[in-house]
């Protein structure tokens, strides 16, 4: 077996190695050293990390600057939304517009399923984590099916800025069921 599969690990204090059993598998690296996560990115997704600004005041995070070239379509429509904890939306596509979605509060899990048959990434999983202390601006094509997971303790609640407003007699809305065999993933 080589190193990879069955490490030794040591104590750190000169003492007697320990042997990790057979059964056992080591974690895949999942990150950069510098951070940067390691998973397939699904043709047009767009990720931008929000920072936030905090002092004895409280707290400032921007959402959205046209400055910064996430998007060329101008804000038409702005809704907010909320997840109670261990609660799912999804699955959910467009086939007219995009989603942009600020995730501001909370524990989330963003799921992804690239179902454009021309895409480069087509049948890919995309996961992103986002939460309170890592704010995420994420822009997710038309035809990408996604789901938002509630994986904290409390509420989560996030922006959608759409690039077309909704139009309540003919949504541009399609919907999946949770457990749907059509994705290749269990939420």
């Amino acid at each position: 077996m080589d190193s990879s599969s069955q490490p030794t690990t040591h104590a750190g204090n000169g003492s007697k190695p320990f042997e990790v059993g057979a059964a056992a598998v080591r974690d895949p690296q999942t990150v950069t050293p510098e951070g940067k996560r390691l998973t397939k990115a699904i043709d047009g997704v767009r990720i931008r990390q929000a920072v936030t600004q905090t002092d004895e005041r409280g707290s400032l995070c921007e959402v959205y600057d046209l400055r910064w070239g996430f998007a060329d379509e101008p804000l038409v429509y702005v809704y907010t939304v909320t997840v109670p904890p261990g609660q799912k939306r999804g699955w959910v596509v467009h086939a007219e517009q995009d989603d942009r979605l600020f995730m501001s509060k909370g524990a989330v899990k963003v799921v992804l399923y690239d179902a454009r048959p021309a895409s480069p990434t087509h049948q890919v999983v995309q996961e992103i984590f986002s939460g309170e202390f890592d704010r995420t601006l994420l822009r997710i094509p038309a035809g990408v099916f996604h789901a938002v997971v509630n994986i904290g303790q409390t509420e989560v609640e996030f922006v959608n800025m759409p690039t077309r407003p909704y139009i309540h007699e003919e949504p541009d809305k399609y919907r999946l069921a949770e457990d749907t065999d059509a994705i290749p993933y269990a939420l």
